[in-house]
Parts: structure tokens; sequence; C-alpha cells
């Protein structure tokens, strides 16, 4: 298998960007009174995820990355939650929520099954960087 050198490299990581990336499309659309209110919150949120994978990667420890990813896992229930919020709101259609919450919960497993590997398997960050998943 060939060595994970950079974040960018992990699937995690790949998916929940193109997940940012959807959202801000998404929430292009909402109201003008929602660009510092819920449209902001979501936006933070999405990207949150995307930003605690990266530096748990970097900073270099198995213990230090599964912390991390919990909490890209925390951000992603709350982007989860607001998205839910907009939609209920009638501020995203069930076309785009639905789509979005498919892969939120894509995203979700993923990261649980990463954090599943490095707490079974004693996998440590020098030995995701070797390759070894």
């Amino acid at each position: 298998m060939a060595s994970i050198k950079k974040f960018t490299e992990l699937i995690a990581w790949q998916k929940s960007h193109r997940l940012v990336l959807d959202v801000y499309k998404a929430t292009e659309v909402f109201p003008r009174s929602e660009v510092f209110g819920l449209q902001s919150q979501i936006r933070r949120a999405v990207v949150s995820v995307t930003s605690n994978i990266a530096e748990g990667f970097e900073r270099g420890s198995n213990k230090e990355l599964i912390q991390f990813l919990i909490m890209a896992r925390a951000s992603l229930s709350e982007t989860q939650n607001q998205l839910l919020i907009a939609k209920d709101l009638g501020y995203l259609n069930k076309k785009d929520f639905d789509e979005l919450a498919d892969k939120t919960v894509e995203v979700h497993k993923i990261i649980n099954g990463l954090i599943k590997s490095l707490r079974t398997s004693k996998l440590t960050t020098s030995k995701l960087n070797n390759g070894v998943i």
C-alpha cells in the first residue's frame, strides 16, 4: 500500500473537503439575513471537520490524531444538526438536504472507521505515513 505523506491523501479528508465545497454551494441561496447567522454557522462547522483532520494528522501522535478525529466527528454532527434546521426553515430543498445528509453519514462512517483502526490495531501516525492504512 502506498505511503500517506499528507493529510490531503486521507480519504476522510478528501470526502470531508468535497462536503465543504457542496455545503458552501448549497448555502449560497440562503436569505441575506442568514449571512451572519445559520449560513455562517454551517460553513464554520463543516470547515472545522477538514481542519481537525488536517491538524490531527500533523500532530504526529496516535493519541492526538484520535482526539482530533473525535473533534472532527463532533463538528460533523454539528453540521448535520444545522443542515436539518436549514431544511426545516425552508432554506434547503429536500433534494439538496438529502444529498448533503447522505454525504455527512458517509464521512461519519469513514471517520469512525479510521478511529477504530487507530485504536484496535495500535496504528500510529508514523505507520500511517509508512503506508499501513
